[in-house]
């Protein structure tokens, strides 16, 4: 199995782990994270909380939307540029994801038990590396076939 293959498997497993523990809770995964990330920082702009879950636009809009019919956040004018809107977490979300929280910690202490300690921090530190330097929008072409290297 290729990189990117191993990258989306294991993703696929986290999700469906948090998933898993959200459901009997009504929380959708999309809805856990916008509570975490405002949890973390409120009132973020909508293109801050879009790169953050990895959504686009529309995406992230449609879930806000959602998530404002149910008073769990709220938007706002950016007070530093009244042209920007920010995505804030109500009292209603802070007290959702206070019931939901742990949730996302729990699947990381399973990855933690499973990597043991060292091995999980050197995990985070090459996927924070990867993530930090995107890569080429042209890949590399080798005889007209796309080819990825890794160093």
């Amino acid at each position: 199995m290729d990189l990117p293959d191993l990258i989306r498997g294991v993703n696929r497993q986290l999700e469906q782990a948090l998933e898993a523990r959200l459901k009997p809770r009504d929380v959708s995964l999309h809805q856990y994270r916008v509570l975490e990330a405002l949890a973390e920082r409120n009132g973020l702009p909508m293109g801050d909380l879009a790169t953050r879950l990895f959504v686009d636009g529309p995406t992230l809009t449609k879930i806000i939307d959602r998530m404002v019919a149910t008073a769990e956040v709220y938007r706002g004018p950016d007070p530093l540029d009244r042209r920007k809107v920010l995505i804030f977490l109500s009292r209603s979300g802070a007290a959702r994801f206070d019931e939901v929280g742990t949730l996302g910690t729990s699947v990381q202490q399973d990855i933690l038990d499973r990597l043991g300690a060292s091995e999980a921090a050197t995990l985070t530190a090459l996927l924070s590396e990867l993530l930090a330097c995107p890569l080429p929008l042209h890949p590399r072409s080798t005889r007209g076939r796309e080819t990825f290297t890794y160093e």
